[in-house]
């Protein structure tokens, strides 16, 4: 879908790099800058999921010549991706100023936590801190629990990584119409705040306050996970009221005068610890082949690698295995087609190619286009 379209992306940590992967899935040609000499960061692999589909080359960017074959891709570049602190970009003769002048019609992907401007834009942060000054931390638990979401996915992944995408994209779009670039904000503060919009209209119809375990969807005894024999959890999130029923019917309680109180909330403390007991009572296994096909919104929690081995994804091949490695394919898909996830490169692997394209394009001295040793097309 994004063939034709040139991302480069500076080597960065979670965000960014997920950015720059989805582009790549979707056909982009994405060149990442790695740190020269440097290691994967902590906690990832040397050849990361992350890097896969894309080419490498490895730049210091402190360096003058190296700063050259930085400019002169980005002087080739439709977009670009960076997840530094505000000003590093700046500092190294890369920001938006000097970029724009050189090309335009770029449009420059910024990925940080508090965003470019603020009283925070330079306070050190994770995932977990912009989400919960942004207000998406708070609903992300059992009443009663500590908050805690899916690491990364409310906001590193859902808050930023895919809001600078949708804003490359834009930027894309209007790039393409006018010939004019522009610099894409993108802070895990700003996007996970908007992902809140729903909760937030939910809230607008009386079904979602600020105190937790009294809302429509972390109150009910119909919209929770409940620990199961043996160990494992099913979830339950049966909203409609014909989905509802037909949970009642697989749980034997149609009859029962108190679980026909669907939205009473003073019943649901109680009717939560009853069908705790009766999940308790029987396997995930047991609950999973109950409901399996059923429209009851009963579904058994799976690890990815379970995930994996579910019938669905027979069908979907939605996870799948490359080189060893268990990851998602490619989403979301066009015209009914799966696409193989692309090759993840040794860092510096593309360089000779790369060296060569600009050279041939006049955009750098030829003496630098000599490719190190090593180094392959």
């Amino acid at each position: 879908m994004l063939e034709g379209i040139r991302i480069i992306e500076i080597e960065a940590l979670g965000p960014a790099p997920f950015a720059a992967m989805m582009l790549a899935d979707l056909g982009a040609e994405v060149i990442c800058i790695h740190r020269k000499g440097g290691t994967a960061p902590p906690g990832m692999a040397e050849q990361s999921i992350l890097d896969r589909g894309k080419k490498s080359i490895a730049l210091d960017l402190k360096d003058p010549e190296d700063q050259q074959i930085a400019q002169a891709l980005i002087a080739t570049a439709d977009g670009l991706i960076e997840g530094f602190r505000p000003g590093v970009m700046e500092r190294l003769t890369l920001g938006p100023q000097e970029m724009s002048a050189l090309n335009p019609a770029l449009v420059y992907g910024r990925m940080t936590g508090w965003g470019q401007a603020g009283p925070m834009a330079h306070v050190a942060g994770h995932d977990l801190t912009y989400i919960a000054l942004s207000g998406a931390l708070w609903p992300a638990s059992a009443p009663g629990d500590p908050p805690l979401p899916p690491p990364t996915l409310v906001g590193d992944i859902g808050g930023g990584a895919l809001y600078l995408v949708a804003g490359l994209l834009a930027g894309l779009l209007r790039a393409a119409s006018t010939g004019v670039g522009t610099v894409v904000d993108a802070a895990i503060y700003d996007g996970s705040a908007h992902m809140m919009s729903l909760l937030m209209a939910i809230r607008q119809a009386g079904g979602f306050g600020e105190r937790r375990g009294e809302n429509l969807l972390d109150g009910p005894h119909w919209s929770r996970t409940y620990a199961c024999k043996g160990g494992g959890h099913v979830s339950v999130q049966c909203l409609e009221p014909q989905f509802y029923a037909l949970f009642l019917a697989g749980m034997g309680l149609d009859q029962d005068p108190d679980f026909a109180r669907q939205h009473d909330a003073a019943l649901w403390p109680e009717l939560t610890a009853r069908l705790a007991g009766r999940f308790a009572a029987r396997t995930r296994d047991h609950w999973a082949d109950l409901f399996a096909a059923s429209d009851a919104c009963v579904a058994p929690v799976l690890s990815p690698t379970e995930a994996a081995d579910h019938p669905i994804n027979t069908s979907r091949a939605t996870w799948t295995t490359v080189n060893g490695d268990l990851q998602p394919a490619p989403a979301p898909r066009f015209d009914g087609q799966i696409k193989t996830p692309g090759p993840i490169p040794a860092r510096d692997h593309h360089r000779a190619g790369i060296l060569r394209d600009l050279a041939q394009r006049g955009l750098m001295q030829r003496d630098l286009a000599r490719p190190h040793s090593g180094s392959k097309d």
